[in-house]
């Protein structure tokens, strides 16, 4: 058993924290389109070469060219990433997925594209796009008075005083920039609305005299905790109202680029809009609603069905998705895709469509700006849909060498994602700075098929079905490596159909995987409150998709997955599935999964780590039985202390994540000997429960975790004292 022996975690970790830094620069292949939580491709590179390559995960296997032969899984192949890395090692590749978005960007990623081709039609589409639309991103410079090229447009949410009728900006704060990529730090005046530029950042207590009214000027703004004091009638009301409609936004300032002052221009060029620029944003919707009416362009009228995520759009009062976006952006997209769907090249249209449904998370009114960076913020920075005071409008085609999020840099980036596949490399740091190293001889490609692999040359056969739609023969897979939801931590469909609405209208008639109005399905296992999917949904489905992928594996074959959670019960699907497949749990690994930085778990507490678990379909009746608490604790230490070496400063959740794993480890084999698979699923469910709480109370999961994360803080002396080893540990083989 190969990876439980030969996987060096200190080594994968290291690999796994540069890359997460900066993902698309180790990884250029996610920049064909956005996917959540994708793990990190050089994990499942060491993980795949742990098992199938005499060397292991060593350095010298990493930056070595492969060609195993077999076929490799992936039930729940999302963005692609255990499939990319095991296509790109020679493997044919089996993924499906429910969603028809995770099945059309992995068939985007592994397709081939001429670059040629798309460069020629992409320059075409942008300028016939911009013929129309190009004078609605303009405005009159400052300086010179010539017209320049508008970078973003801000906005702020309106609410009108129940009271009085008074129309209120809700600002939550009054400062656009602050003096770290600009010489002085901006604000918008709270009376009468004009930009102020200061050496410091004033404060209610201190505030500045504003140069134009005289008013005060202030960093707080009036809009707190979903209260808003009316500058009015001085009533106090809430927002969003009750019966909330499509909110109202107000354009308050400007950032534009004008390329004859820059030379001379120091830090960036902000403007309170002027009656041009407003008159410029009416003619936006007076052709769209034009256009519309003739039925000249189309837009999705798709309606936002309620879940977990979207609920908060409801409250807000977004009905449609349309209403997601402005005038401008739904006019400049309408045009947009309609000049792609007349792209004649089939492959270089797919590839345009996939370009556009991903800029579009950086093209609607739920985007805010980022007053440090400077720039527009992706509106899933978080794991779902935050409906911000302040929205920032990018400019639709973009400007050329400036600024990001627009079409023109999405073109750009997909090219550099697809340069990669015909180029893979890896980077190997040398002192600070990090050198590409092409692995001549890979590449990311394969010949798109509907059955099982079983050519000479590279298959990948891409289903969009529920797991167990498809037929695996007995002794048919060389191993599973897989990334399944994490139960209810990303709701992957419900984020999905923002971009799914605008794709399926250039891919329906093409693809019957485009044909349903909605990626959502009920066969979803996400956990998920409002639509009532819970724990036992979730088993329910892990455990008939890990059943028939582990009557396909050849024996002694592989079924590796990654899995973290911040709640010890939610390893109870994992446990009842691993036992109703006959899969021994035989090795708990870990490895970096996030970044600590990442806004989706910044300050929640949440585990960088993920637990990997690697098990095989075993008849022995000798599985692991509790260890002793000793044993445990050296067992959960050497783990830690292999990340700690590899670049890991571990937390709290990061031991409680692979303490959690241990544990469901070790129920799986307690539970093994009387395990009956036809027994009611709440009663397994039942058994799996009271199994993690048993151990978990057994081991002490607080008293250890917390010793445990100290200890990997403390001198090293102290550490050999205490486990009466000669030297430290690497990664522990269970």
């Amino acid at each position: 058993m190969s990876l439980e022996k030969q996987f060096d975690a200190t080594f994968a970790a290291k690999l796994a924290l540069r890359e997460k830094q900066i993902q698309q620069n180790y990884r250029p292949v996610i920049g064909v389109h956005k996917w959540f939580a994708r793990r990190p491709g050089t994990l499942f590179r060491n993980l795949l070469l742990a098992e199938f390559d005499e060397a292991g995960n060593s350095e010298g296997s990493f930056l070595r060219s492969h060609r195993f032969e077999g076929v490799i899984a992936d039930p729940f192949m999302g963005g692609g990433t255990p499939l990319i890395e095991a296509n790109r090692l020679g493997f044919h590749v089996v993924g499906t997925d429910i969603n028809p978005m995770a099945y059309w960007i992995v068939r985007q990623e592994i397709g081939p594209l001429d670059d040629d081709a798309f460069s020629m039609a992409a320059a075409e589409v942008v300028t016939a796009t911009e013929v129309k639309i190009g004078d609605l991103y303009k405005t009159a410079c400052l300086e010179c008075g010539d017209l320049a090229e508008v970078k973003y447009f801000l906005w702020v949410k309106q609410q009108e005083c129940p009271a009085c009728g008074m129309l209120n900006d809700l600002f939550p704060g009054y400062l656009l920039a602050e003096a770290t990529r600009h010489p002085k730090h901006v604000l918008v005046c709270s009376d009468c609305f004009s930009l102020v530029e200061l050496d410091h950042q004033p404060s209610a207590e201190a505030p500045a005299v504003c140069p134009q009214c005289g008013g005060y000027v202030r960093k707080e703004g009036f809009a707190r905790r979903n209260k808003m004091m009316c500058r009015g009638c001085r009533q106090e009301f809430r927002y969003p109202a009750l019966d909330a409609t499509v909110p109202e936004h107000r354009m308050w300032a400007i950032e534009y680029h004008c390329s004859r002052c820059k030379p001379h221009h120091k830090g960036r060029f902000f403007k309170s809009p002027d009656e041009e620029d407003r008159e410029r944003e009416h003619r936006a919707v007076a052709v769209l609603k034009e256009l519309e009416r003739t039925n000249g362009i189309s837009i999705p009228g798709d309606e936002i069905p309620m879940g977990d995520e979207t609920k908060r759009l409801h409250r807000w009062g977004y009905q449609q998705y349309r209403d997601m976006f402005g005038a401008r952006q739904l006019l400049g997209l309408g045009l947009l895709l309609q000049r792609i769907r007349r792209v004649s090249d089939a492959s270089v249209r797919h590839a345009l469509l996939t370009v556009f449904s991903d800029f579009l998370r950086y093209q609607n009114m739920l985007c805010r700006y980022d007053t440090y960076a400077l720039k527009c913020q992706d509106i899933f920075a978080v794991h779902g849909f935050p409906v911000g005071l302040v929205q920032c409008e990018n400019n639709l085609l973009g400007i050329p060498g400036v600024g990001s999020g627009s079409f023109r840099h999405f073109v750009e980036k997909y090219r550099r994602a697809k340069a990669y596949c015909v180029k893979p490399f890896e980077k190997r740091r040398v002192g600070k700075s990090n050198r590409a190293v092409h692995i001549t001889g890979e590449s990311i490609e394969a010949e798109p098929i509907t059955q099982l692999p079983t050519g000479a040359h590279r298959q990948a056969a891409l289903v969009c079905a529920p797991a167990t739609g498809i037929t695996l023969p007995p002794s048919s897979l060389d191993g599973v490596f897989t990334d399944p939801p994490y139960f209810d931590n990303v709701q992957y469909a419900e984020l999905m159909d923002f971009c799914y609405v605008w794709l399926r209208k250039g891919l329906r008639a093409e693809f019957p995987q485009f044909s349903p109005e909605s990626t959502q399905s009920t066969r979803d296992l996400t956990g998920n409150k409002t639509l009532k999917r819970g724990l036992e949904h979730f088993t329910q489905g892990l455990s008939e998709i890990f059943a028939h992928y582990a009557e396909a594996l050849k024996p002694g074959a592989p079924f590796v997955f990654t899995y973290h959670h911040n709640k010890i019960e939610a390893y109870a699907p994992l446990v009842v599935a691993l036992l109703d497949a006959r899969l021994l749990c035989t090795a708990v690994l870990p490895a970096p999964g996030e970044m600590e930085a990442s806004l989706h778990i910044s300050g929640t507490g949440s585990s960088v780590l993920d637990s990997v678990f690697v098990s095989r379909v075993m008849d022995v009746d000798d599985a692991p039985g509790v260890h002793t608490t000793e044993e445990f604790e050296k067992l959960l230490y050497e783990n830690l202390h292999a990340v700690t070496k590899g670049g890991v400063k571990v937390s709290l959740g990061d031991a409680r994540c692979l303490f959690s794993g241990h544990i469901a480890r070790l129920s799986v084999g307690r539970l093994r000997k009387d395990w009956d698979p036809q027994e009611p699923l709440a009663r397994r469910l039942e058994n799996a429960v009271s199994e993690l709480s048993t151990l978990s109370e057994h081991y002490g999961a607080t008293d250890t975790t917390t010793r445990l994360v100290h200890l990997v803080k403390t001198d090293e002396r102290d550490q050999l004292k205490l486990f009466g080893q000669g030297e430290t540990a690497g990664a522990a083989s269970i």
